[in-house]
């Protein structure tokens, strides 16, 4: 993968916070190939672009008119000189906001392809970033967990 390439996949990535924040459905679906995945915050799929374009057009007028995307592109790793696997941040701003709220960052997994009309996002997976610490092995939640499985397995219940 060249600079350029890397250039490009960046650029597809404004684009597409740029319609969102035009609340241009089209130009946002524009940015992903015609079988592409689309993974919500909330879990919700839509497999292929129509189906993503045409909810982000319902929430354009509805619940999101007038909200803006702001992120930027984390890292690109090329898988294959015509892949790579992208992650960025972003976040609606709604316009009565002036900042973000830190609850409302996202983190997303985007696979760019390379196709005849440029690079284009065929996957993306959306995400809140909410960290919660892993508990030490020796600490109470884990202790009690070990537990609780123990009396589990005595009692039959649980996966085998």
């Amino acid at each position: 993968m060249t600079e350029n390439d890397r250039r490009e996949i960046r650029e597809l990535f404004d684009r597409l916070l740029r319609a969102w924040t035009d609340n241009d459905a089209v130009a946002y679906g524009a940015c992903f190939t015609e079988d592409s995945d689309y993974v919500s915050y909330d879990g919700t799929r839509a497999a292929g672009r129509a189906p993503m374009q045409d909810a982000h057009d319902r929430l354009f007028r509805g619940v999101l008119a007038g909200s803006a995307l702001v992120g930027e592109v984390e890292s690109i790793r090329a898988v294959t000189a015509d892949v790579a696997v992208v992650h960025g941040t972003g976040s609606v701003l709604m316009p009565w906001r002036t900042r973000l709220p830190r609850r409302r960052l996202s983190r997303q997994t985007l696979v760019a392809v390379r196709t005849p009309a440029g690079w284009r996002f065929t996957a993306l997976h959306n995400g809140r970033v909410r960290p919660i610490g892993i508990p030490a092995p020796d600490s109470a939640p884990a202790r009690l967990s070990r537990t609780m499985g123990r009396y589990a397995r005595r009692l039959g219940l649980g996966h085998a």
